[in-house]
């Protein structure tokens, strides 16, 4: 146990970090090992820093490797664990123990989520019999444990085995929680408050929450029973609750977070908006809708409530009102003109102005002004301040038909403020950034996050209002405007960009490049947001601007945007930005070949950057773009510039080299994915650099990371397509071999890997050298396929079976394959062709569909397997467009495909994919141009039992094929 406690608090220490989590990591996969790691969790006589760090270690475990293939934990440990888990819960529930509890209660929903009902059968019975109809303090430990649970069913898709689940949840749990319901509320709605009432209401508040779990799938027939006790208007628990508000739980005015009455009443709004939205017949049983309506306007009416700390408690306020007015359950609320006049004048302008702590978050906070601010542009569920839940109400009316009516109203607001600032503009300018917030919550009808504005009201002319407003401030010298108005100019271009024509959009990319020149951190960085999005506009599957577009701009919008990363200081500080990076990757990816003049000092400054954020990585999606934009660099310079690559390899062998000594396993991905792709410039050949690196990249430490596996694999069948030959004499295919049957193919997550690299095996060693392995890879995916099989793993083998009797290579084929099987055990490849590959063709993706019907006429002719094989490659014929590549298939090259709000970066055990990396595909079988007339020779040369095997397949399938066939000109005779 003290060993526990000296490498968790050893894992605290930077300079001790890495040695102690692989020391805890070993110990982690001993019998006991989480057992001794809890009992350290609630011992108290240890520092709280160490137990804490013991909380989120055990949650990683959970997270990470309690289905780990590799040094799998113990069946025993995971018993025992699961056993203990609740009880620690409880021991935890003392305040001072809060961070603590929180790691335990995400440890048990992350099991939970795995394990859950199948082999944790009485974890709910346990959760149930520790509730306490006195100890509230337990109460909320047990009542966070729960919901921890049941939180996930709100993001998980409808399907037969979330019910059974649910089900099995509220058969056992769903009594307890409305008697639980009913007591605590009547202890909070009673006098005098009990002495403990801040206890009693964050338990309140998490019944709330379970209250939504129950109901975010379904409406359960408990819940549904006990309609009337929750909704109905003055009687009911949640309306009795918007008018409740402890004198001991009020807040102090400065106070920034929210009180717990305003927690509870944000949850009850939260209730009321997936109300509207899945059950409005539900709700209709009473004037329930109206009640909420009427809440929200006696709780923030008028600007009731100005303080930070009731920001949530506003918004999702009016997002409730937003979601009534969609709906369009309820135009008699909100269809008059008054009502409209009233709810912009009552609860949208009082909201919609800039607040002093947004001000202050704009100087002091940038990133986080500008995280919030892009929050909100693709749904409603985005909403994150007051203004942007205020303007989410204008488009509702816009968006429900009321645009007339709102369009006049705010129209006269919005005049009237740009008059204001006009007066006065030094004084007045925030009267034209809230008419221009408004302009553009009225103007807009839909959008979503990635594109912008993509329908808007037809009564507000969005480019007239840029041209005579905005387009001003664009323009508007240094320091001549408030720095809000840059801001609000830039902003309203990034909205409204697919309103402006292509032309209309070049024009203003000089005057954005001015802007990333500016002083203000908020300013530059939305001037490269805005870059970045407008050079992203696609028209169908094509991008709007291509490198001609913005030759002359290139380098110097490049020079801006490095020299602000490099300008930033400390590692943590360069790497913070990652929009500033995001829009370098997209120049470079636009520029293309026009930077071959000034691509060395590109690369250079590339390099220097991740030379200093390699210090301390912290920011996944920076070195994401970072890693992205050397790689489209190196590959649009070098297919252009052939002889550039060995300045590419001289100014990256050194930090690569340093990244893979120090062990970086942030960036060890990307590392293999360029050098692959290096090593793939080099048409023949492998240079000596690359050689000297290939044992290293054999030996087990380099594939115990999940996520280098992809680009380890991409590397290795970059140096098998160019240095095979050499491989089998140093005997290196063995140790590549052994990789596969060892690591890779018995690991349900790297199985698909395994396959990859096997069929790089296949493709370029020499079939007369790769015999005396090839038994015993086959023997391995058999195995496997004897001991665990699972759906994807009978596609990968079949298809990876198919791949190698189809691939054009001299000595290899069907006989090569089916030998292999046949010695392993005879008859055995029948056996193989009916049970798993025939019920597999069906299910390939397109991409596998060639494969499949370039082989099955390939394999020997027997009265068992044969028709059934045939009839399934002629369904395939009945999809033609999917055997063959469209035009856009055969010019894509994953370009269009570098969108990293499209693809998640991150530090993760998954793989952190190079769009730029990849290369176009290369079809296996590209020899058969024609699928159908490969198929036609094939028969018409076919072993005359062939024929005769045609006739036991399915007649309805297989004749009106044969005649297909004869129409065009193979007549089976």
């Amino acid at each position: 146990m003290s060993d526990i406690a000296s490498l968790l608090q050893a894992s605290l220490q930077p300079a001790s970090r890495k040695q102690a989590e692989q020391q805890l990591h070993a110990l982690a996969s001993q019998p006991g090992f989480l057992a001794h790691l809890l009992t350290l969790i609630l011992n108290g006589s240890y520092d709280r820093s160490t137990r804490l760090a013991g909380g989120i270690y055990l949650k990683n475990v959970a997270k990470l490797r309690w289905e780990e293939d590799d040094a799998p934990i113990p069946e025993a440990d995971k018993a025992a664990l699961r056993s203990q888990l609740v009880p620690a819960m409880i021991a935890l529930s003392d305040h001072t123990d809060k961070a603590i509890r929180a790691q335990i209660a995400e440890s048990v929903a992350l099991i939970a989520e795995l394990d859950f009902p199948v082999k944790w059968t009485d974890l709910i019975d346990q959760l149930i019999s520790s509730l306490s109809q006195t100890d509230y303090s337990i109460n909320v430990g047990v009542l966070q444990t729960a919901h921890s649970i049941f939180n996930q069913w709100r993001a998980q898709v409808r399907s037969d085995e979330l019910f059974t689940e649910i089900n099995f949840v509220l058969s056992r749990f769903m009594q307890p929680f409305l008697d639980l319901s009913n007591q605590t509320a009547s202890i909070l709605l009673s006098s005098p408050a009990p002495p403990n009432i801040a206890t009693v209401t964050q338990a309140q508040i998490i019944l709330v929450d379970i209250f939504y779990d129950f109901t975010c799938q379904d409406l359960p027939p408990g819940i549904e029973d006990a309609h009337n006790s929750f909704f109905a208007p003055q009687t009911g628990l949640f309306q009795r609750f918007m008018s409740w508000g402890a004198v001991e739980l009020r807040s102090d005015p400065d106070e920034t977070q929210p009180s717990l009455p305003a927690q509870l009443k944000t949850k009850i709004f939260e209730i009321g908006e997936l109300y509207i939205k899945l059950f409005p017949d539900q709700l209709s049983r009473s004037p329930a809708v109206e009640g909420f309506v009427q809440s929200v306007w006696e709780l923030i009416g008028s600007n009731k409530l100005p303080g930070v700390a009731d920001d949530s408690l506003v918004s999702q306020s009016l997002r409730f009102i937003s979601t009534a007015i969609r709906s369009g359950y309820y135009k008699s609320l909100f269809s008059s003109r008054e009502t409209i006049a009233s709810l912009v004048q009552g609860v949208v302008i009082p909201n919609i102005g800039l607040r002093d702590h947004e001000m202050e978050q704009f100087e002091d906070e940038p990133l986080e002004f500008i995280r919030l601010d892009l929050a909100f542009g693709g749904s409603a569920s985005e909403v994150a301040t007051r203004r942007q839940a205020a303007a989410d109400v204008l488009q509702a009316l816009v968006s429900s038909g009321y645009q007339t009516e709102a369009t006049e109203i705010v129209g006269s607001w919005i005049t009237s403020g740009l008059q204001q600032y006009n007066s006065n503009p030094a004084q007045n300018w925030k009267a034209k950034d809230s008419a221009i917030y408004l302009l553009t919550a009225l103007a807009t009808e839909a959008s979503t996050t990635q594109h912008g504005v993509t329908s808007t009201n037809a009564l507000v002319d969005v480019v007239k209002f840029f041209s005579e407003h905005v387009h001003q401030d664009l323009q508007a010298s240094a320091g001549s405007i408030h720095e809000i108005l840059y801001v609000d100019a830039i902003r309203f271009l990034l909205t409204f960009r697919n309103q402006l024509t292509r032309d209309q959009l070049l024009s203003v990319l000089p005057l954005l490049a001015r802007h990333l020149n500016a002083d203000h951190y908020v300013t530059y960085t939305y001037a490269a947001i805005t870059i970045d999005r407008i050079l992203f506009i696609k028209k169908g599957t094509q991008l709007l601007f291509s490198q001609a577009d913005i030759h002359d701009l290139a380098a110097d919008l490049l020079n801006a945007l490095l020299n602000k990363i490099e300008a930033a200081g400390p590692p943590e500080k360069v790497a913070e930005n990652d929009h500033l990076m995001k829009c370098a990757m997209r120049i470079i990816v636009t520029a293309r070949q026009t930077l071959t003049p000034v691509y060395q000092q590109v690369l250079q400054r590339l390099v220097n950057i991740l030379g200093v954020i390699a210090q301390n990585p912290s920011n996944p999606n920076f070195d994401q773009y970072i890693f992205e934009s050397i790689s489209a660099l190196l590959r649009f310079v070098v297919s252009g510039t052939p002889s550039t690559l060995p300045t590419f390899e001289q100014a990256l062998f050194g930090p690569f080299t340093f990244i893979l000594q120090q062990d970086i396993d942030q960036y060890i991905p990307y590392v293999f994915q360029i050098l692959a792709q290096m090593l793939e410039a080099h048409t023949t050949g492998v240079p000596s650099e690359y050689r000297s690196l290939l044992p290293f990249l054999l030996t087990p430490t380099c594939w115990q990371q999940k996520g280098s596996i992809p680009g380890l694999v991409k590397l290795l069948k970059a140096f098998l397509a160019r240095d095979a030959a050499e491989m089998v004499k140093t005997g290196q295919i063995a140790a590549v071999l052994a990789v596969i049957q060892q690591r890779l193919i018995p690991s349900k997550i790297n199985d698909g890997w395994g396959f990859e690299l096997l069929q790089g095996v296949v493709q370029y060693v020499p079939p007369a050298q790769l015999k005396q392995y090839f038994k015993a890879v086959v023997m391995t995916l058999l195995t496997r396929m004897q001991t665990s099989k699972t759906d994807k793993y009978v596609y990968l083998f079949s298809h990876f079976l198919l791949f190698t009797m189809a691939i054009n290579v001299d000595g290899l084929g069907p006989d090569y394959v089916i030998s292999a099987v046949e010695e392993i055990q005879p008859q055995l490849w029948s056996q193989i062709l009916v049970n798993f590959i025939v019920p597999q063709v069906p299910k390939m993706p397109h991409k596998g569909r060639k494969v499949a019907a370039s082989t099955i006429m390939l394999t020997p002719p027997s009265a068992q397997s044969w028709p059934p094989a045939f009839v399934s490659v002629i369904k395939l014929f009945s999809e033609p467009q999917y055997l063959s590549k469209t035009k856009d298939e055969e010019q894509s090259t994953g370009i269009t495909e570098i969108d990293f709000e499209e693809q998640t970066a991150g530090y993760q055990a998954a793989y952190s994919r190079l769009a730029a990396a990849d290369g176009a595909p290369v079809d296996p079988v590209a020899y058969v141009r024609d699928p159908q007339d490969f198929l036609g020779q094939a028969l018409v040369k076919a072993d005359p039992r062939v024929k005769g095997l045609l006739a036991a397949g399915d007649e309805k399938v297989v004749q009106p094929f044969v005649q297909a066939l004869a129409t065009s000109g193979y007549a089976i005779r």
